[in-house]
């Protein structure tokens, strides 16, 4: 009995020994995995990719399969992308979606990378055109340059899919030309059309991809989809990455970082205002950004801030607020997403406003007569407590003080003004 006893506990351990590797074997004999690429092409989506194929290589999955919906970014990370799927060990599947999604600019290289490509119905690729980093236009030559780059990067892409791909993607770089799904698959730049990733993983099933040289057949009528998200950090780094969330995170920073300077000692509102900022700078350097709007942006604050040194009443602070909302405007406009023309609005009456009320605390700190110090005295009624020939002794508020009677002799018991004071002694004359 008790032989038995230890034999079921040693068939136990096993078991449980063994459960990682079942449960890592029934993953990998059929499942495909999938990343979501929503919004533009930045470093953080760049490792986002780099994980996903990673992930997907080491956990035997048949595929992996890209979502996406960007309106393209840097070609520098646009370039470094493409070469990680071209080196993937696993295929990559790259499907534009949902419906209404696109893969614009650097999006289009991605697109054209993948082992394959689909689309979902209503969606577009396309306008490949290089720009600068601030959304410019390039002078001619450089423009031509970089066209002639971007050209055969994307010709090797679309070598295999046929001449009329190649044809459609040089358009799509040297003249800004676009497509719908249904144009791209006539001109075979993506493999199939397909509504959601139920009808992809049934028009994969059967398909063969040429992967490091090798050809493979896909499997995926019964896949399951094992979907790896953003972790955390790669989710706020994407998250700020959006004009208006950069846009609303700088406007916090600089007026907290203001509020502090203006009344020291709190310390939460500096490292508040330090931490927007900082991320707000952080999306800034990541987006293609106009930075005449960022000049104007920070004129308005100069604007603000001279307002409250140097009260005008309030026409610095309407210039401000005036430079603010075309900065605002200016500062995205080579983006692909606009902020909202209320949201700037908005923003830019609030900083307005606060610092009209900061202005406002200003003025009428300056027309206060001065309570404290030696001004204080200044004007201040006293009692000569004796005669005043010229000097004497006066009580001025609870206090015994030295005098000098300018206007003398003045006789105890009359009140006195004080006009001046030299150290410990006031000159005063008769009220």
């Amino acid at each position: 009995m008790r032989k038995k006893k230890w034999q079921l506990i040693l068939l136990l351990t096993i078991g449980l020994c063994l459960l990682p590797a079942m449960a890592g074997t029934a993953q990998g004999s059929n499942h495909v995995d999938l990343i979501q690429v929503k919004g533009p092409v930045t470093p953080v989506v760049l490792s986002y990719i780099e994980r996903g194929i990673a992930t997907a290589e080491k956990d035997g999955a048949v595929c992996l399969i890209v979502q996406l919906d960007t309106p393209g970014g840097a070609v520098s990370l646009a370039k470094d992308i493409v070469q990680r799927i071209v080196g993937a060990q696993v295929p990559v599947v790259i499907y534009v979606a949902p419906r209404g999604a696109w893969a614009a600019s650097a999006g289009t290289l991605i697109t054209l990378a993948g082992h394959v490509a689909a689309m979902a119905p209503e969606t577009s690729i396309g306008a490949a055109s290089p720009i600068g980093m601030q959304g410019e236009e390039l002078p001619e030559t450089a423009q031509r340059k970089e066209k002639e780059i971007l050209m055969a990067s994307a010709r090797s892409l679309a070598e295999r899919r046929g001449e009329k791909a190649v044809d459609w993607v040089e358009s799509a770089i040297d003249q800004a030309e676009a497509a719908t799904a249904q144009e791209a698959l006539d001109a075979g730049v993506i493999d199939f059309i397909a509504t959601d990733l139920n009808e992809l993983l049934a028009q994969l099933d059967g398909f063969t991809v040429r992967v490091q040289g090798r050809e493979t057949t896909l499997h995926t009528a019964e896949a399951t989809v094992y979907p790896i998200a953003m972790n955390p950090l790669e989710r706020l780094l994407h998250t700020i990455t959006d004009p208006t969330i950069a846009f609303i995170l700088m406007t916090l920073g600089i007026n907290a970082i203001i509020f502090e300077l203006s009344s020291p000692g709190g310390y939460a509102a500096g490292i508040f205002g330090a931490i927007c900022l900082g991320l707000g700078l952080y999306a800034l350097g990541v987006l293609s950004v106009d930075y005449t709007g960022l000049l104007f942006i920070a004129l308005a604050f100069v604007l603000f801030v001279i307002d409250v040194k140097a009260p005008t009443h309030g026409v610095l602070t309407v210039g401000g607020i005036a430079s603010f909302i075309f900065g605002s405007v200016l500062i995205f406009q080579s983006t692909s997403a606009q902020v909202p023309w209320h949201l700037i609005i908005a923003v830019a009456g609030c900083t307005g406003g606060f610092f009209a009320f900061a202005v406002g605390k200003a003025v009428r700190a300056q027309a206060r007569p001065v309570t404290t110090g030696a001004e204080a005295l200044i004007g201040a009624v006293a009692e000569a407590r004796t005669d005043l020939a010229p000097d004497g002794i006066v009580f001025l508020k609870g206090e015994r003080w030295n005098a000098t009677a300018e206007d003398g002799p003045i006789a105890a018991g009359e009140q006195v003004r004080v006009i001046g004071r030299e150290g410990f002694r006031l000159r005063v004359r008769k009220m």
